[in-house]
């Protein structure tokens, strides 16, 4: 359970809501260029671009679950349960474990038009990267400075399949032609004062503001969180300084943080959005707040880091920060 967003405003932002019932040892981290990793295929894999964002560690290996590199290329893994599939090593592929995608496409690519020419010689293989660490069903989008995106899912059904994504946005399942068929559902609803369609003849009025969206969904589901996420992105009034631009992404964002207790699973186990993130993709700058504390904490790619001769990890500040004024 998540949703990733873009949003362009003078610069473009890519961040998510990481809707998740555990904590997974997550630390912002950095990846220099000049990494050499070892891919479970056994070819060695050197990054050329350093990059930014949200991973576990295990070693000195970091899963990245959403990132952007310092060209800008940006790139979150969601929950995908029951879709995704991952296959055996095909020859002539570029044979990847789903954790190794996002290194190996932000280390090596720096727009979605270079991402799109290589993406068809990918294959996702079910290769776990140790046997305490089963690999997590996932789907993927993609965006870079031009505030485009894509989506790659690779399903038993489809195999590998790459999306344009016109609407800048990502949740879970079902599958994104589905979620991209059923925005046409909601083709009526508008941010302005509704106009009365009902019947010629009678006189009815709005009575309250937003009445053109209602029939907006404000459920938890991930087809509901699509398109209010979209609603909300599309008639999004911003300012573009860096503080107008990361506020109303966080705004956004904030429509579908789920509320602990909200939003429950199987065996009584409470789903909540545990952190949500914006990176300025131009300037490299990694913004987050958690649950436990709602002040922006903000990471930078710096000379330093981006050349460093290993990974760089920042624990994350979860002490809710308060500022009193008397």
């Amino acid at each position: 359970m998540c949703t990733c967003i873009t949003m362009k405003t003078r610069d473009v932002y890519f961040g998510r809501t990481m809707d998740i019932h555990y904590h997974f040892g997550e630390q912002v981290a950095v990846t220099p260029r000049g990494l050499s990793i070892t891919l479970k295929s056994g070819e060695v894999f050197e990054s050329w671009y350093a990059m930014i964002g949200m991973a576990s560690v295990r070693g000195s290996y970091p899963l990245y679950a959403e990132a952007t590199n310092e060209r800008g290329l940006s790139m979150a893994g969601l929950n995908f349960p029951d879709n995704a599939w991952y296959g055996e090593p095909l020859p002539g592929k570029t044979n990847l474990a789903p954790y190794e995608l996002i290194p190996w496409v932000l280390g090596s690519f720096g727009t979605i038009e270079e991402v799109k020419r290589e993406l068809p010689s990918v294959w996702l293989t079910d290769i776990p990267l140790n046997k305490d660490t089963p690999l997590s069903p996932l789907h993927w989008m993609i965006s870079d400075r031009t505030g485009g995106s894509l989506v790659v899912e690779q399903t038993r059904e489809e195999g590998l399949r790459v999306y344009d994504n016109p609407f800048g946005v990502l949740t879970n399942n079902p599958t994104f032609p589905y979620h991209s068929m059923n925005l046409n559902s909601f083709m009526n609803l508008t941010s302005q004062p509704p106009q009365n369609r009902f019947c010629k003849g009678l006189d009815l009025t709005a009575f309250g503001s937003g009445m053109g969206s209602i029939g907006l969904p404000g459920d938890n589901s991930p087809t509901s969180r699509f398109v209010r996420t979209c609603f909300n992105r599309a008639n999004s009034l911003c300012g573009d300084s860096e503080e107008d631009s990361v506020s109303q992404f966080f705004h956004i964002l904030d429509n579908v943080w789920m509320v602990r207790g909200s939003t429950m699973l199987k065996g009584s186990v409470c789903n909540t959005t545990t952190y949500a993130c914006c990176m300025n993709v131009f300037k490299g700058v990694y913004y987050y707040k958690t649950y436990s504390n709602s002040q922006l904490t903000a990471v930078r790619l710096t000379e330093e880091n981006i050349n460093a001769p290993g990974p760089t990890f920042y624990p994350l500040e979860e002490q809710q920060q308060v500022r009193y004024v008397n």
